[in-house]
This record gives C-alpha cells, structure tokens and sequence, in this order.
C-alpha cells in the first residue's frame, strides 16, 4: 500500500466501487521522518481507517509521534510526544466536497502526509518546556539551573528573594 518515497500514500482505488460501509485499516509503524522542513519526527505510528461512504472515502487516523523540540526555559533539547486524531472525508466528485476540499484523485491515491503534517503541527506546543518542573538558566551567568545552582542562585536564595 505505501511506497518509500511516499510513506503514506494509500490506494483507495478498492473502495471506490466497493459496497458502502466496506471499511480496511491500515497501521503504519515508520522510522525517522521529515514532513517538509519544519517537521522532523522521530518516528511515526498510526493506524488508518478507510471507509466507503455515498459521498466518498472517510479517512479515521489516529497518530504518534516525537519530535525533538528545544526547552524555552533551560534551552536543552528533549523528546516532545505528539498524538492526532483526525476524520477527512475525500469526496468522489467535485459537487460533493465538503468544506475542507478533498477529492480522491483519479489514480485512486490519495497521500496523507500533507494532511498528517498539518494536524502534528497544530499539536506542537507554542512554548515547549521540557518538563514543569524546569528551573531554567540562571539570570546572570547562564547556568542551566536543572543540572546544578550556580553562585547566584545560592545568594538569591540566602537573600530570601
């Protein structure tokens, strides 16, 4: 079903004449990926329901994921986990799409990696922390205060501030 250059691109040509209801799923279980540029995973696991409807083809993805993100406090580099849940509808027609404009393609492949990156992205947190419990850097000298307290934070600390 899928291909090393396109990693999640599914021939849905089985279901276009198929019954309604007629339903498949797909797992993917893929190594380390880049989604465009800004979208480095460190792996990718899904599972991927095709439904045949009157309309069209019903797209159920559940996925997971970790990217590398760097922590907005203390600025060390940790593992964030990212999950989606989605449900996309590819209509068979043009008069039959529904508000997010998808259409099964003639050749019958329809390819979510645009669709996934767009979903992980939104799952990106704004400001990534590495854990809430983060100290952060020291103000004065920089030390990342999660690994040790440097000479300024003991005299802040003894200052009561």
């Amino acid at each position: 079903m899928t291909q090393d250059r396109y990693p999640l691109r599914i021939n849905v040509g089985f279901l276009i004449n198929a019954p309604i209801s007629t339903s498949r799923e797909i797992n993917f279980d893929l190594p380390a990926m880049n989604i465009g540029s800004d979208l480095n995973l460190q792996g990718l696991i899904g599972k991927v329901e095709l439904t045949r409807t009157p309309k069209g083809i019903l797209i159920q993805a559940n996925f997971s994921s970790s990217i590398i993100a760097e922590c907005v406090r203390c600025l060390d580099e940790y593992e964030q986990p990212l999950k989606t849940n989605f449900s996309e509808l590819y209509a068979f027609h043009a008069n039959s799409v529904t508000d997010s404009g998808l259409i099964v393609p003639e050749d019958g492949n329809i390819d979510l990696l645009p669709l996934l990156r767009e979903y992980l992205l939104i799952e990106v947190p704004i400001k990534t922390v590495c854990r809430e419990d983060c100290k952060g850097l020291c103000t004065v000298c920089g030390e990342n205060l999660n690994h040790q307290i440097c000479e300024h934070q003991a005299e802040i600390n003894r200052s009561g501030l």
